[in-house]
């Protein structure tokens, strides 16, 4: 008999349950990674979606949010994948005896190895999300270059200017000249601002409107002279965008209960704008 093999160490029940522990806090952390991760970059992408909903300009980039919390999900991938080949090397180092039949850590290993898959999974579809919010960004960017935004709740819409605020303001009023509408009032309220020593990005209101459209509007419906005569707000914003801003003439139309067939006097608004912006 070999008396180094006959003095040589056996692994009890114990040993096993030890390194069963071992594994099963080594995978506790990795789900305490893959968690923290998915809520730090899923948080970016929740504030990113905000300011697109928004329309905050000038958002500023939330990528380091995404890919820090990615990068604690790949952790987690790593701390799984390691400490199940570490219990499987530690496995294999113990002596073959009845016990290590008796007692099986497949499903320790089973379930390691299944956070990472899950794991990788998070990584690929966080990755796969910023690249589909970034796309939606620049879809909604383009979309309010190309037409008008109509926000129903308040029932105005937004038509961009290829013009500065001065120019379209011109434009506007040579259109209404033109076409024998009478400019009621030019209202500058970032040259008041000014007067008073407050600043505010260039802003401007046009009154308007021809009484041959406008009363049989108030005949039909006396309660649409709050919102007579038409206006049209010239403004730009942070970003140094113009915009023309006008009441719907749906929404008008849908607040004081106006016939279908008197739609068109106030219809022209639209008109208007469309020829001073381009």
């Amino acid at each position: 008999m070999d008396p180094q093999r006959s003095i040589e160490p056996k692994a009890e029940l114990r040993d096993y349950l030890a390194a069963e522990r071992t594994l099963l806090a080594w995978i506790r952390t990795g789900l305490a990674l893959m968690g923290f991760g998915f809520v730090v970059a899923r948080f970016g992408l929740f504030l990113q979606e905000l300011q697109i909903a928004e329309k905050i300009p000038a958002a500023p980039p939330l990528g380091l949010s995404l890919w820090f919390g990615t990068a604690l999900i790949v952790a987690s991938v790593i701390v799984n994948l390691l400490s199940s080949w570490h219990h499987l090397r530690l496995l294999q180092a113990f002596s073959r005896t009845q016990l290590n039949e008796l007692h099986s850590t497949r499903l320790a290993i089973s379930v390691s190895i299944f956070l990472a898959l899950v794991g990788l999974g998070m990584a690929i579809y966080l990755v796969s999300v910023r690249n589909s919010t970034n796309s939606e960004s620049g879809n909604t960017k383009e979309v309010s270059m190309a037409q008008p935004i109509q926000t129903s709740s308040r029932g105005i819409v937004d038509r961009p200017s290829n013009h500065s605020v001065g120019a379209t303001v011109a434009r506007l009023k040579n259109i209404l000249e033109a076409k024998g509408i009478t400019l009621f009032a030019l209202v500058d309220h970032s040259g008041e601002a000014h007067k008073v020593g407050m600043e505010m990005p260039d802003t401007k209101l046009l009154i308007f409107g021809n009484p041959k459209a406008g009363t049989p509007l108030m005949l039909a419906a006396p309660s649409i002279a709050i919102d007579l005569p038409l206006k049209i707000l010239v403004w730009q914003d942070n970003e140094g965008k113009v915009w023309l801003s006008y009441n719907s003439p749906e929404y008008l139309s849908r607040r004081h209960g106006l016939q279908q067939e008197l739609l068109p006097n106030i219809a022209v608004v639209e008109q208007l704008a469309e020829n001073a912006a381009q």
